[in-house]
């Protein structure tokens, strides 16, 4: 839909505002606004002409406008323009910098407050003044107006960037600052197009219950995977793009093997014996979030004061359930808890739990492939393509001992089809990106690891991506005769190749724009709706205790937990130790920014401040 009511800021001589009138639709209204006083303009002819066509027009001109207080302009029933426009801003002069800075970010907050819901910021800037990677050259980012860092401060993220063209619009001229002959150079010049963020609001871990037996229970979800339980990605009404490229996935091996669906419920670990998952995975068990249960009888509102429908949100129901051990506690701590009415259980960390109780099942058919999908949560380091939660897809064929090396080749042949199909749908005509399949053996054993070589984020990012496995070490006692392979996929890794999403936070983003991009069943490039997100970076080190071992996983998930997955990177810089003490000092650099909002450097200054309180009180690390 063309928007309704236009309002441009900062003009010169208007020629821009009667440009822009000529072919407009009738029912499109432009307010235009210039800081200058009518007496200013008096000299000018061409201004003169501008503001008798933009009348002729029916447009509103507006002067004495200050861009940085637009609030006071406009009455509370005038506010709500759907675009608003200001050209090559400029505080004059021999202004440096710092100072053009400052008016852009403060015409970005003013614009908060008389900007539709949807709406957009339109601002053009020479060749270089942005500092984004959109320039050509691309200044250094102290040298340029960090418009993406200014535009924050309002709440505003950048979602287009092109070319800004005088030609484009005929009859603009450019003019300097106040009206100057002389005017901005606008060769190469860009146009910034902003819209707004959501608002950089911390969820709150939310209060869940589940029923073990006759008995409820209720726990509070851990904090660094708050907005990540109970999604619903991959349910029927569903179309993100996690649950088309897993139907798309299953489809296709539907060609070559009988499918059996299996339904998977709860992300809490389930009876059963987890010799699979420790034996292919050593540590998966130390990497899970572990969660405490307590007794609960009471109603759901007296939980949070919420609705029935709030407490349902991750309502989860099992019949029976064995609390599994958790490796890194003792039974002092167990028995504590149990006079208390607690419990220990943890979320799911892999879907490869559930392999022993299906292959030991009466009914498991060989020659059918079984499958299951679900989401698994798991402790691990930031880096940009590890995950705390994902969604995961198994697949569980049986088959006589006999026909093990030609199944298992058959079944590897097409899923590596299947996967370098999916793999080159979103690719251009004649591009020479791409991605390729490799099975790579395991350094122990007879497993593999499922590796793309993708080119898919750009021609100089080459990445070696490991999306799965495949493991041959499963036995059943009562399917003595059968081998079994289960191949384990990570949806999000393959839906971020086959889409050409860089960011895996934007898989869980809750902005609306971003399912807007996907056609139910459809492949189609990924466009993002917010580019160069600015970063910052901030040092932190801290003496370790002597008593006690430093858990470097926990240390970057309470880092996760804190910045609301906003740190993108630590890097360990240095290790430290005092030579007459021989206390031992670590110093790392963390790295913030985000995908999919508008991120400040107060904000990060204040989870940086939050972080060195919280490693002190969790991991008994003082802070330098």
């Amino acid at each position: 839909m063309a928007p309704r009511r236009l309002l441009l800021v900062g003009e010169g001589n208007f020629s821009f505002a009667a440009a822009l009138s000529e072919n407009l639709d009738p029912s499109t209204s432009i307010t235009a606004t210039c800081p200058h006083r009518p007496a200013d303009l008096a000299q000018d002819p061409l201004a003169r002409e501008n503001l008798q066509r933009l009348r002729e027009r029916g447009a509103e001109v507006r002067f004495g406008v200050d861009c940085t207080q637009l609030v006071d302009a406009f009455e509370l029933q005038d506010r709500e323009f759907d675009r608003i426009y200001f050209n090559f801003p400029h505080c004059g002069r021999k202004a440096g910098v710092a100072k053009n800075r400052e008016l852009l970010a403060k015409f970005f907050q003013s614009c908060a407050d008389v900007l539709a819901e949807e709406g957009e910021v339109h601002v053009a800037l020479c060749r270089g003044q942005g500092g984004t990677p959109a320039d050509k050259p691309m200044r250094e980012w102290h040298n340029s107006w960090q418009v993406v860092a200014m535009a924050a401060l309002g709440g505003f993220i950048l979602s287009d960037v092109h070319l800004f063209s005088c030609e484009a619009v005929p009859g603009y001229k450019c003019t300097g600052y106040r009206s100057q002959d002389k005017s901005f150079h606008v060769e190469g010049a860009l146009n910034h197009i902003f819209t707004r963020s959501l608002p950089y609001e911390g969820l709150q871990p939310r209060i869940s219950r589940i029923k073990l037996g006759d008995q409820w229970f209720s726990f509070l979800e851990p904090e660094v995977l708050v907005g990540k339980l109970n999604r619903g990605f991959l349910e029927a009404p569903s179309y993100h793009p996690i649950k088309t490229i897993n139907e798309k996935l299953i489809a296709e091996l539907g060609k070559a093997f009988p499918l059996k669906r299996l339904k998977c419920s709860s992300p809490l670990l389930p009876q059963g014996d987890t010799s699979v998952l420790t034996s292919c995975h050593c540590d998966i068990l130390s990497s899970a979030f572990w969660i405490s249960l307590r007794e609960d009888n009471s109603n759901f509102e007296s939980l949070t004061g919420g609705t029935t429908q709030d407490m349902e949100d991750f309502l989860v129901s099992f019949s029976e359930l064995s609390l599994p051990k958790n490796p890194r506690r003792d039974s002092k701590e167990e028995a504590q808890e149990g006079m208390y009415g607690q419990a220990k259980v943890c979320l799911r960390p892999s879907l490869l739990v559930h392999v022993q109780a299906l292959i030991q099942a009466p009914d498991f058919l060989p020659g059918s492939l079984y499958i299951l999908s679900g989401p698994v949560f798991q402790k691990c380091r930031i880096s940009p393509f590890t995950m705390p939660a994902f969604h995961e897809t198994l697949f569980i064929l049986g088959f006589n001992k006999n026909l093990k090396d030609g199944c298992l080749q058959s079944l590897l042949d097409h899923l590596k089809g299947v996967l370098d199909s999916l793999l080159t749908q979103t690719l251009l005509k004649g591009s020479k990106l791409g991605s390729s399949v490799e099975f790579v053996f395991q350094p122990r054993g007879e497993d593999y690891m499922i590796i793309v070589k993708s080119q898919n984020f750009g021609p100089d990012c080459v990445k070696d991506l490991i999306i799965g496995s495949v493991t041959t070490s499963a036995t059943s006692i009562i399917h003595k005769d059968q081998c079994f392979v289960c191949v384990s996929m990570n949806l999000d890794l393959l839906a971020m190749l086959v889409w050409g999403i860089s960011d895996w936070r934007m898989l869980w983003t809750f902005d609306k724009r971003f399912l807007k991009n996907f056609a139910p069943g459809k492949i189609e490039p990924f466009k993002s709706y917010s580019l160069y997100p600015p970063y910052y970076v901030h040092d932190i080190s801290f003496w370790l205790d002597t008593k006690k071992r430093f858990d470097e996983v926990e240390f970057h998930t309470v880092a996760r937990a804190v910045s609301q997955d906003t740190v993108i990177s630590i890097q360990f810089l240095s290790r430290f130790q005092h030579p007459k003490t021989e206390q031992v000092s670590l110093c790392y650099r963390l790295t913030y920014q985000t995908c999919d909002k508008a991120l400040t450097q107060q904000q990060v200054a204040s989870m940086q401040s939050q972080l060195r309180k919280e490693i002190q009180q969790r991991l008994h690390v003082t802070p330098r």
